[in-house]
């Protein structure tokens, strides 16, 4: 890349240490290009506050704060939840949050005859995947700048020491720099005490959690809720009609403080890396625990099972930034199709971090009770097993006979 080129870039701003850091290392490294700031609110709430000032304090020309959050929630989070996608018990978060910004990106620097657009992601993670996959689809001729895979600073202990000998303001210091990711869905936690496996995460300690609380410290009394869905989607919520966005940012509140949502694991990153992370996502796990419920009883077991091996795929291309592919629509045109009968209702208890079945009520119920019962009933013949049974076992009867035959013994 030519540096003499670029004139103006449209940085992916967050105003956390990274992108903070890169608007007076662009100018300095790009010939004091224009820099135009953009920052996607997919529900970060007060990491929004204070933004365009500090943005335009360090050297930005202009910021752009996008309301990214129904887009957020209706096609990329619901989408996922129907899925019953995870990656590794990750509810993807982070993952489905940088498409959609990458598209605003996008959308902005065309718009603003950008030369090229720059994010703040390390070499070592997934979201430079996820940035980059989403800019070649929409601007494939945008050039892209990672200063992280560029400059000098090795560290987030550097970069503080960058921000501080140039001025730029820090809501973090040494002691609670971990690396966080915040929006409507989740929070996630990485790095300083975390990156030791064998070290407990501090959930009880003040200040960690942000939207939980520990289970430990949750209420001894148990909450109840109750969720409707139409078509696989939330649309009340203990009766109330509400949109989606409403329900989880609800259910954010009811889980939080029911101490509900918290994951710590060694997930497999798609660079290689296995990274250890801590998430909350309290809404989030009551969502995805109400719909799979739900689905229990309103899908077919072929279904139901072919549905639960997709999951796996649909995740894999969340995670790894191939939200804008064939495959993924293909999918999810799949996923809407076993979703047309996925509507009642669900009650579930909250208790110290566990979420319990309480109820599951739908008039697209494929459960019988009257054919389930172990007590007398006059729907199912048990007789009719016996013939089941025979032609279900013929492939074993007439193996076993020809091993016989041919003196394989199956008993010693």
């Amino acid at each position: 890349m030519n540096k003499n080129e670029i004139k103006k870039v449209v940085l992916a701003y967050s105003g956390g240490l990274d992108t903070s850091v890169i608007i007076p290392w662009l100018k300095e490294n790009y010939n004091n290009c224009e820099v135009i700031a953009v920052s996607g609110n997919v529900g970060q709430a007060d990491e929004l506050e204070g933004l365009e000032e500090k943005a335009l304090k360090t050297g930005a020309s202009k910021l752009y704060i996008e309301d990214l959050t129904d887009e957020f929630v209706d096609d990329f989070i619901i989408p996922t939840v129907k899925a019953g996608a995870l990656y590794e018990e990750y509810m993807l978060g982070t993952s489905f949050a940088r498409p959609l910004i990458a598209k605003r990106l996008c959308e902005i620097a065309l718009a603003e005859g950008a030369d090229a657009i720059c994010h703040g992601c390390t070499g070592k993670g997934n979201d430079q995947v996820r940035f980059e996959l989403a800019i070649k689809h929409f601007a494939p001729g945008m050039k892209i700048i990672a200063p992280w895979r560029e400059w000098d600073l090795k560290s987030r202990e550097e970069e503080i020491e960058y921000a501080e000998a140039h001025g730029v303001p820090l809501k973090i210091n040494r002691e609670t720099n971990y690396s966080k990711d915040k929006n409507l869905w989740h929070l996630s936690h990485e790095g300083l005490d975390l990156e030791d496996a064998g070290n407990e995460p501090l959930y009880e300690k003040p200040g960690f959690l942000e939207m939980s609380v520990s289970p430990i410290d949750a209420p001894d009394a148990p909450e109840y809720v109750t969720l409707d869905f139409e078509a696989g989607v939330p649309v009340a919520l203990d009766g109330e009609k509400m949109s989606a966005k409403e329900i989880i940012l609800k259910l954010n509140e009811i889980g939080g403080r029911c101490g509900v949502g918290l994951l710590d694991i060694v997930e497999n990153r798609l660079v290689g890396i296995k990274c250890r992370g801590v998430y909350e996502t309290p809404g989030g796990s009551i969502l995805y625990f109400a719909h799979n419920y739900l689905e229990t009883v309103c899908l077919d077991k072929m279904t139901a099972h072919e549905k639960s091996r997709i999951a796996i795929t649909f995740a894999e291309l969340v995670y790894n930034g191939q939200w804008f592919t064939p495959l993924r629509e293909a999918l999810s045109a799949f996923v809407d199709k076993t979703q047309e009968n996925v509507t009642g209702k669900v009650k579930l208890k909250l208790y110290k971090g566990n979420i319990i079945k309480a109820g599951v009520w739908s008039d697209w119920s494929l459960y019988s009770e009257e054919i389930a019962t172990f007590g007398e009933d006059h729907v199912y013949d048990q007789t009719d097993a016996t013939g089941f049974i025979h032609l279900y076992g013929l492939p074993l009867s007439v193996q076993a006979a020809v091993d016989l035959k041919n003196g394989k013994k199956h008993l010693s």
